[in-house]
């Protein structure tokens, strides 16, 4: 995709792929300016994938945006998108518990809320572990806004790879049956 972002509907309807500085892999979905969806393929919960995340999104200054949410596992996520730039810096704010026990985390979280929230309860939340990190952009796609395709199964080994490819979406951005 080649396009300069310079509003925040040119943000909105964007589909990302990331990869932290620690060798994390993110892919992240600016669903509409309240909502994200997003698929973790790299890092400590790795697997795991959520749609319709509520987010605080904001564009600071022309190109340049923040979103910010908080997990109903008490995780808190900050993150800065420079498009133009090719890069994000994010911070992630990973209560005691998912530090101790990201495989309960790691699954789709809209169907487990209630266990998010049990474990949330049950263990300990402090101290948080903070993951302050720069990111580089290796993918970005037009998708839309509410396109519910773009997030719509589990990460799998080598997803991003077909994105990045051209052999997961077609040119409509919806996703190819295999």
């Amino acid at each position: 995709m080649s396009k300069t972002f310079k509003t925040l509907d040119d943000f909105l309807g964007t589909h990302f792929i990331y990869t932290y500085d620690n060798g994390w892999e993110y892919e992240w979905y600016a669903k509409n300016d309240h909502t994200v969806d997003y698929r973790i393929h790299g890092g400590m919960v790795a697997g795991r994938w959520v749609k319709d995340q509520e987010a605080n999104i904001v564009m600071l200054t022309a190109g340049i945006y923040k979103v910010a949410w908080t997990e109903p596992t008490g995780t808190d996520v900050a993150l800065d998108f420079l498009p133009n730039e090719g890069k994000v810096n994010g911070t992630i704010f990973f209560p005691k518990w998912v530090q101790e026990h990201p495989e309960i985390t790691v699954t789709f979280q809209n169907e487990h809320i209630d266990v998010m929230e049990a474990a949330r309860e049950k263990y300990a939340t402090y101290p948080k572990l903070v993951v302050p990190e720069f990111a580089t952009i290796t993918y970005m796609g037009n998708a839309g806004q509410d396109n519910d395709e773009v997030i719509s199964e589990a990460p799998y080994a080598g997803l991003p790879d077909d994105i990045r490819n051209g052999n997961y979406f077609d040119a409509d951005y919806h996703r190819i049956k295999k």
